[in-house]
Parts: C-alpha cells; structure tokens; sequence
C-alpha cells in the first residue's frame, strides 16, 4: 500500500517510471489481505477482524523505531508458510506487486530456514518451488526477476553451505546471488568467508547486510574480507571516512531503503538520513524496498520519498535507476539489455 505523499504529481511520476529493486525480501513482501486469509485460515494471531493483525505484520503509529520492534513483524508471518502452495502464492503476489509499480527488473531475496521451518521442509524444495513460482510470474507479468537466496549469521555453516551449493546449481534457473542477514552486532561474518567465496568463483553475485545495525567495521568486514558487491543498507559507513574511501575506491554498491531505515531505527528520521551525503560522498547508492509488505510501501514511494524530504532532484533519481541496472547481478549480456531498455524510456530519441 503506498503511503500518502503531498506531492501526489511526484509519486504518480514514479509510479509511471520503469525501475529496478534490488534489495526487497520475499517473507517481508506479503499483501496483508493474503496474510488475514491465512491467518483466519490456520487460526493464527488475533482474529483478523478486530484490525489488531495489522499492527502485529506491519508498523504501524506508535510502534517503537527498533530493530526488534521490526523484526517481531516477522513472527506471526513465519507461522503461515504451511503449504508448497502458500509459499509459490507469495512469490507470485510479490511479483506480481512490483509489476503493478512499473518494476522492470526484481532482485528478490528469499530465506530458505524461514521458510521451511514451520513444516520442516527441505531446503531443496523451497529452493525450486520459488524458481517455478518465480518464472511462471515473470512469463505472466513481464517482470524479469533474479533469485537471491539469504542465510543468517546466527544460523549454522552448514545450512550455509547447503544453500549456497543450491544456489550455484540453480544459476541457470534464475537464482544470481548469495545473501548473509541478520543480527550482525552479535555475529561476525568471517566463519562464512570460505562459503562465499566459493559461491562468488561459481559466479553467484555476493551481498551482505552491513552497516545497518552495527558501525562501519561492519562495511569494511563485507568488504575487504567477504568480497561484497554490494551492501545492503550500509548507512553507517559516513562514521568513517577511511570506510568511505574503501567503498568508493572498491565501487561497492549500497542497497538503500529509506522507510526500512526509519522503520527499524536505523535513522532517527528522514531529514537525518545519510542518503545525500552518501551521494556527495561518491558513493554508489541504489534505492530499494525492503520489506514493502512490513512497512506499507512501493518503491515509487521511496524515489517520492527522497525527493520530496531529502531534497534529491527527480532527473537525479533516473541516475539512481540506472546505477540499480549496471549493479544488478544478471549475467553481462541480460544487465546491457535492462540497461539499454531504461535508457531508451529515460532519453527516447
């Protein structure tokens, strides 16, 4: 659900933009009417009718600005994943929903554990049923759609192993990248170095989630030591200026989300978000959605956002679109075709 901008022409000009998502996450994707259906379902969480479900899924006024306050969203949708068909229908409603927002191309991300624990799926079988679902979307919808599985830092090496070695397998059924989430003030990222460097001389995309909840040894851990591409969030890299000059010289790409950030309470609010010092910085920055189900959002709302609140020019964030293309993690040939299709719609002879 798109938030109420004032600038409505803004928004609706968004709205009309092709656009590239790199950073959104299948579990925080869900449309609420499909999370009251199964929920009324299976009997869980309060009763859908009393409107207290949508405060338990997504944040909401008077919910505390926290990076645990956020993540409790994620409880009760865990408790939903009960069938191949569930998990194939969000990945298509997800899909499906970037269509709607004029999305040309999704890097959509996915967690194998969280999804299978309920029922005690394989990770096998997770894997393939979001690849079918994923490609009978894309051929209904036209959104093209690159697969990047996540792991968790607090979860074991060997799950990691297990599904980075899936994902390599699957790189010709659409799955791009590797993925490491989660608690990163607590778990460091080295006891994964040998699993994502294997993973990225398979050819697999690499991205961590840095600099979001902990400082900028984070960034520079994702960076020097794991091999990242990209960063997801990374905000807290402006704490250092050795860290900036790191990421600039190494051309990292960071995976903003601006109401994510507010959301979770990674920037107290808008006006202090380091989105454009970042920018004035030389850093290479991308918007993104996140958790769109979780926060209410689509990524038009965020390229409104950063206009309307940081002050960013609105031809300035078809650069932002473009730099989402060249950073995207399909193959040479695929990213110069999504490339040279933004173009011809921003600059039309």
């Amino acid at each position: 659900m798109p938030q109420a901008h004032d600038n409505v022409p803004v928004l609706n000009h968004f709205l009309a933009l092709p656009k590239v998502d790199l950073h959104r996450h299948l579990e925080g994707s869900l449309r609420l009417a499909t999370v009251a259906e199964l929920a009324a379902r299976f009997g869980v969480g309060p009763d859908p009718g009393d409107g207290s479900l949508r405060a338990q899924v997504q944040v909401v006024d008077g919910d505390p600005r926290s990076w645990d306050a956020f993540l409790s969203k994620f409880e009760t949708l865990r408790l939903l994943y009960r069938t191949p068909e569930i998990i194939q229908r969000i990945v298509d409603e997800a899909i499906e929903d970037a269509a709607a927002d004029n999305v040309l191309y999704l890097e959509l991300h996915f967690t194998p554990a969280a999804l299978a624990q309920r029922q005690g799926f394989s990770t096998a079988e997770i894997f393939d049923w979001v690849i079918d679902a994923a490609g009978r979307a894309t051929a209904r919808t036209g959104v093209q759609v690159g697969l990047i599985p996540s792991v968790n830092r607090h979860e074991s090496v060997t799950l990691a192993e297990e599904v980075a070695g899936l994902a390599a397998d699957r790189m010709a059924r659409g799955v791009v990248g590797l993925d490491l989430a989660g608690n990163e003030v607590e778990f460091p990222a080295w006891p994964f170095l040998g699993i994502f460097t294997s993973a990225r001389q398979a050819g697999l995309g690499i991205t961590l989630h840095a600099g979001e909840w902990s400082g900028p040894a984070s960034v520079r851990e994702a960076i020097e030591a794991m091999g990242a591409a990209r960063i997801a969030h990374g905000g807290r890299v402006m704490e250092d200026p050795d860290t900036i000059a790191l990421a600039r010289d190494h051309r990292t790409v960071f995976e903003i989300c601006l109401t994510s950030n507010l959301h979770s309470g990674v920037a107290p609010d808008i006006d202090h978000h380091p989105l454009p010092r970042m920018i004035e910085a030389g850093l290479q920055v991308t918007l993104n959605t996140d958790d769109p189900g979780i926060s209410a959002i689509c990524l038009s709302d965020e390229y409104a956002l950063a206009v309307d609140r940081l002050g960013l020019s609105v031809e300035s964030m078809k650069g932002l679109i473009l730099a989402a293309a060249q950073a995207s993690f399909l193959p040479g040939r695929a990213r110069q075709v999504l490339e040279s299709r933004l173009l011809s719609h921003f600059f039309p002879a």
